[in-house]
């Protein structure tokens, strides 16, 4: 090996000089966009979370359980999501329905969202169609595990998005505060 190639100093600074050359080409792109002239090359940055990105309409957000008429659960404790979730999230307690057309409700509905992957196999199970994922909600944290825990009351009280495709549901989510 020659000299240069063991110090590595052409391949350091041809590798420098194509992170400068992409450097000022996204700067001329960022100017055109503040110029108001559309530049079709160049790095898209949103300032988020001011900017927000439209999201598309399939995409799966917080979960949430779906009501009858009578403002009872639709969850007939059938057990087909807590089965088919490969991340053994959901758990489920089954108990009698006061109703005797309804063969059970779900007495403890909980979904640990910090073991959760967001894959939608128990929105695709449901047979009731009692769990779906359309709340448009996609920031929620907490300090504990046991925060990411929500149970059948949090689940029932989401709402789906509205129609401006932000969240309508009662739970705070930070992000969509104004101060």
């Amino acid at each position: 090996m020659r000299l240069l190639q063991r110090f590595y100093l052409v391949e350091v600074v041809s590798g420098l000089a194509l992170t400068a050359a992409h450097f000022f080409r996204n700067m001329g792109a960022h100017a055109r966009r503040a110029l108001g002239q559309r530049s079709a090359s160049g790095a898209v940055t949103i300032q988020y979370p001011e900017e927000r990105r439209p999201y598309s309409p399939r995409l799966r957000s917080l979960h949430r359980l779906v009501r009858r008429e009578d403002g009872s659960p639709r969850c007939v404790a059938c057990m087909m999501c807590e089965t088919v979730c490969p991340a053994h999230c959901i758990y489920i307690v089954a108990d009698e329905h006061p109703n005797p057309d309804i063969e059970k409700v779900p007495r403890r509905f909980d979904i640990d969202l910090g073991k959760c992957v967001f894959c939608g196999y128990c929105v695709e199970a449901c047979p009731e169609d009692a769990i779906r994922m359309d709340t448009g909600i996609l920031e929620f944290s907490s300090y504990t595990r046991a925060g990411m825990v929500y149970t059948k009351e949090m689940l029932l009280a989401l709402e789906p998005v509205g129609p401006d495709g932000r969240p309508r549901s009662p739970i705070p989510i930070p992000a969509d505060r104004t101060p």
